[in-house]
């Protein structure tokens, strides 16, 4: 069993901050493709808009989703980086959300247009319905990432269904009007999972995931304040590069473990 914040430490995390820059400048390039922008329906036939982000069928696949007051946009610099280290990636527009670096969330809007006015949990449609786009063109269980009110909800579909194999979360917590409802719905979760948050947040998600019982389970606390959701991935954002080294420990791990 892997403990929660017991994988790294802050003199680890020093040298592998080094390591990872070397990485990224002699990395090389996959035969990986421009991004494509590409519609399907959801469960109940609202269009969904993503942007596929594809390398090869034989790596591994993550779904990215996104934060409220957000799209796929949150993901434009941080797909081609996971491309970069082997990963197929799909960025969602959930049908709640907004605008975020220049891009517009297209599914919010069609849901606009029909008249709705969805909350967080009717995204949940909109996530599985990306999850069985990407099972059947890949055929094989993916990773989950969620931002946010996303994450929360990418803890709830994956403690159910076959189709993910590991779950990558920032910042989850009880965004819905049961505060317990995202704990009540985990409870029997045992996939691998990976958790960061900005350090005020911390306490929340460590008491969210502590019933969690999987063989990874891995939290990753920033030493400074951190931020909220997957944001912290940004080139932009200070200590970016502690939380990818976190991040690419956990993906490291699930494909040893594969």
């Amino acid at each position: 069993m892997i403990f929660l914040n017991s994988f790294i430490n802050l003199p680890q995390i020093r040298v592998m901050k080094k390591v990872l820059s070397l990485i990224l400048l002699v990395l090389p390039t996959l035969a990986s493709y421009a991004q494509l922008k590409l519609t399907f329906p959801s469960g109940d036939g609202l269009l969904v808009t993503a942007d596929w982000y594809p390398v090869s069928s034989r790596l591994p696949v993550i779904l990215l989703c996104h934060q409220n007051n957000s799209s796929r946009g949150e993901f434009s610099e941080t797909a081609l980086r996971l491309n970069k280290f082997g990963f197929n990636c799909l960025a969602v527009d959930l049908r709640v959300g907004s605008e975020i670096n220049g891009i517009t969330n297209e599914t919010a809007n069609a849901a606009v247009t029909k008249k709705t006015t969805p909350g967080y949990l009717d995204a949940s449609t909109d996530i599985i319905a990306a999850v069985n786009f990407l099972y059947e063109k890949y055929q094989k269980p993916i990773v989950i990432l969620g931002s946010s009110y996303s994450a929360s909800l990418a803890l709830i579909i994956a403690s159910e269904n076959p189709k993910i194999s590991s779950i990558v979360v920032f910042s989850p917590g009880e965004y819905f009007d049961d505060k317990n409802y995202v704990a009540n719905h985990i409870s029997k979760l045992s996939k691998p999972i990976f958790a960061t948050s900005s350090k005020a947040e911390s306490e929340q998600v460590t008491d969210l995931l502590k019933d969690v019982n999987s063989r990874i389970k891995l939290q990753y606390i920033p030493s400074s304040a951190g931020d909220h959701g997957s944001k912290v991935l940004w080139p932009s954002m200070p200590d970016n590069q502690e939380y990818w080294i976190a991040l690419m420990s956990f993906l490291d791990r699930i494909k040893t473990s594969e």
